[in-house]
């Protein structure tokens, strides 16, 4: 249940990765791995999750995570959306036109703004806000 994988991927340790770019993630590629942020998490430019089918990546973010309008999270090297798991302590926000992979867990809210969309799942403990947002199951 959501409960039980929320507190799975936020209670991880030895991350590989902690603070990487200040949680400023637009315009990175990102290897797999486990990653720790004490702060928000933003994107204002596309991002690249670069790895095998195999691979998993984890984000643990004790702020809020935003990605902005017609911003993109992209998978290569064969990169599967099933294994990517953003563990979200603040409010999730996708502005319009923005794309998405892996499931979002979050603690409050995600907010999908119109013709944003996302492949992969999202689950929150208050509400999924969807205006007009594509939603592909994996």
């Amino acid at each position: 249940d959501m409960e039980t994988a929320s507190t799975d991927a936020a209670g991880r340790v030895d991350p590989d990765f902690v603070e990487l770019h200040s949680g400023i993630l637009g315009g990175k590629t990102l290897a797999p791995g486990l990653y720790k942020f004490g702060t928000d998490v933003g994107f204002a430019a596309d991002c690249t999750l670069d790895g095998s089918s195999t691979d998993t990546w984890i984000f643990q973010i004790a702020g809020g995570m935003s990605i902005a309008a017609d911003t993109k999270i992209t998978l290569t090297g064969g990169a599967l959306a099933n294994n990517i798991v953003w563990a979200v302590a603040d409010s999730c926000s996708f502005g319009a036109g923005s794309h998405f992979e892996g499931t979002v867990l979050g603690a409050t809210s995600a907010e999908f703004v119109t013709g944003s969309s996302i492949n992969g799942r999202v689950l929150t403990q208050t509400a999924v806000t969807l205006q007009s947002t594509t939603v592909t199951k994996p």
